[in-house]
C-alpha cells in the first residue's frame, strides 16, 4: 500500500531546496553553503535553524538532486525516514496522513519527493539544459515540460538550435 502525505506547499519547498544549487553568470552556486548563509532561507521554509538541520538538509538536497538525475538510486534516502513517522487523521471527507511536527526538513523534502514520484511519476526532472543545474515539476497536460525557464533555458537552448542550423547552411 503507497501512502503520501505531500501537499502543493511540500511540493514547492522540494523544488525551493533542489534550486539552491544554481548556475550564476556560468560559476555553480550554493545557496545555502553554510548555516550563517541559510538561516534566512530555512527559517523562510518553516525549517529551524540549527546546525544539525542544516547539515541534514544539505545531504537530503544533494542525495535528491543525484537521486532525480538518475546517478543514484531511491535507497540512499533511507537515513532521512528512520525518524520519519505519518500520523491519520479523519474528517468529514475521510482518512488524511500528515508528517509528525518534530520532522526534519530533510524528511519532509523526501516525502515531497516521493509523494510526486507516486502521484505525478517521471514529472519531477532536471532542466535539459546541460549547463543548468536547476529542477522543474511539468504540470503541463502532455508532460512535455523541458526547461526550467522558458525565458530564460528555454530560449537560449532554442537560440542555439537555431544557430547551428542556420549557420550549417
Amino acid at each position: 500500500m503507497d501512502v503520501y502525505a505531500t501537499t502543493p506547499e511540500d511540493e514547492a519547498f522540494l523544488l525551493a531546496l533542489l534550486n539552491t544549487t544554481p548556475v550564476v553568470d556560468g560559476v555553480p552556486t550554493d545557496a545555502l553553503p553554510d548555516l550563517a548563509t541559510a538561516s534566512s532561507w530555512m527559517r523562510d521554509h518553516g525549517v529551524p535553524a540549527t546546525e544539525a538541520e542544516w547539515g541534514r538538509l544539505t545531504d537530503a538536497r544533494a542525495r535528491l538532486q543525484a537521486v532525480i538525475r538518475g546517478e543514484r538510486t531511491p535507497a540512499v534516502l533511507q537515513r532521512f525516514l528512520a525518524d520519519a513517522r505519518l500520523v491519520p487523521a479523519a474528517d468529514r471527507s475521510g482518512v488524511h496522513w500528515r508528517l509528525d511536527s518534530d520532522a526534519s526538513g530533510a524528511v519532509r523534502a523526501v516525502l515531497a519527493w516521493d509523494g510526486l514520484r507516486q502521484t505525478s511519476p517521471g514529472r519531477l526532472r532536471p532542466c535539459a539544459n546541460t549547463e543548468c543545474r536547476l529542477f522543474l515539476i511539468d504540470r503541463s497536460k502532455p508532460n512535455t515540460a523541458r526547461w526550467c525557464s522558458m525565458a530564460i533555458c528555454g530560449n537560449r537552448m532554442k537560440a542555439r538550435r537555431h544557430y547551428q542550423r542556420t549557420r550549417g547552411e
